[in-house]
């Protein structure tokens, strides 16, 4: 009978607690009070969690995670089973590289479809108007002037902001 049931939990984490905190009077002589508080903490997690009811949980947590774990290496049914897992995390792997080949293969192809003449402006409806064209920024003369805020207040003079 080696369950949860078969513990006396109670003396056990009142002594797990018991010694953490005459851990911590023993650190508050030699570190300080920062130290020593920050071991009072943890010393009352087990009593803590024994009060709760948490015990319970964080053992059923505990031996299901150990039950699979010795299923894991002693079984190899399981190992079968890992191996399949690989077996998909490459096949995901492969097709996610060949799909990413294909569109961009593909983009090239959809440039030059998108290239094709615009239409006539006969083909265009009676009552739309094109919009106006903006007008293009007039080319920057070459630079002279090293000063840091030469490039600045070029950009302001454009946008008219003086």
């Amino acid at each position: 009978m080696s369950g949860f049931n078969s513990i006396a939990w109670l003396p056990l984490c009142a002594g797990a607690t018991g010694v953490g905190l005459v851990f911590s009077f023993l650190l508050l002589r030699r570190r300080g009070a920062v130290a020593a508080m920050r071991l009072v903490a943890w010393s009352l997690l087990p009593m803590a969690a024994y009060l709760t009811g948490a015990l319970n949980a964080l053992w059923t947590i505990g031996s299901t995670a150990v039950s699979f774990v010795t299923s894991l290496v002693f079984n190899p049914l399981t190992w079968a089973g890992v191996a399949l897992a690989g077996v998909s995390v490459v096949l995901f792997m492969v097709s996610g590289v060949i799909r990413a080949r294909r569109l961009s293969a593909a983009a090239p192809a959809a440039q030059e479809a998108s290239a094709a003449p615009a239409r006539p402006a006969a083909e265009k409806k009676p009552g739309r108007t094109a919009p106006a064209a903006k007008p293009a920024i007039a080319q920057q003369k070459p630079k002279t002037n090293d000063d840091d805020f030469s490039d600045i207040e070029d950009i302001l003079k454009r946008r008219g902001i003086s």
